[in-house]
């Protein structure tokens, strides 16, 4: 969906609204029950909702981004828009260079098109490992994953115990739409990656993430030489 043709209705508004003050409740919760607790933005849409939510009722609690070292230029336009807006410095977490190093020198820098498990593994390398070292110390971490957004988060809970990580995970937007989402980011008027108006409904690494067409599932723009079951990159995958 290209955001810029959203047609906001009344009935929209009003759900989308409750759904918020429900999230936003949830963040509470968590801030005060789960301390320290961490938001890990990916700077999707889903995410611009929680990064507003967290920095416009000033809540305690931490937001880092991971840095694969691939990102489209628009990504980083839109990490520096969040120091403008909010005044909000993310806590970047970068891969270890050693690691991609020695991947790129064995398999070639383009090695993720040629077989899953090499993709999977350039996942790990530039966001599994990162991740851990964010989520190190903490008793709670929280994602903007959403149950329609791909077939292997069908089952998406609203919080579940995060076995691979030994922490609380918790989804605030699980049974949001994309309309909710957008409506709610266009009500008020949230910064967000300009790839969404081309068409990218989905962004992370550039050479993994495309536009998709008029029709096309949410995902498709994601490892698109892919299987949709096999579409994940390890963060969300017990391990």
């Amino acid at each position: 969906m290209n955001p810029k043709l959203l047609n906001i209705t009344p009935e929209l508004t009003e759900r989308t609204a409750a759904k918020a003050d429900t999230a936003l409740a949830l963040l509470r919760r968590i801030a005060s029950e789960f301390s320290p607790a961490t938001f890990a933005n990916s700077l999707g849409a889903e995410d611009m909702v929680l990064t507003d939510l967290i920095c416009r009722h000033q809540l305690p609690i931490e937001i880092f981004s991971l840095d694969t070292g691939r990102l489209p230029p628009e990504t980083y336009t839109l990490m520096a828009e969040l120091d403008r807006h909010y005044g909000l410095k993310l806590q970047v977490y970068f891969p270890a260079a050693a690691a991609i190093e020695h991947y790129v020198r064995r398999h070639g820098i383009n090695a993720f098109y040629t077989s899953v498990e090499l993709r999977k593994a350039c996942c790990h390398l530039r966001k599994v490992e990162p991740l851990q070292r964010a989520l190190a110390g903490k008793r709670a971490w929280i994602t903007g994953m959403r149950a329609e957004q791909a077939a292997t988060r069908g089952q998406l809970a609203e919080q579940s115990f995060d076995e691979s990580n030994g922490l609380e995970k918790f989804n605030p937007l699980a049974d949001w739409s994309e309309k909710e989402v957008w409506t709610y980011l266009k009500t008020h008027a949230v910064p967000y990656n300009t790839l969404h108006d081309q068409f990218y409904p989905s962004i992370g690494c550039a050479p993994c993430s495309r536009a998709i067409s008029p029709g096309e599932d949410i995902r498709a723009g994601r490892w698109w030489w892919e299987n949709p079951e096999s579409k994940e990159c390890g963060l969300h995958v017990k391990r």
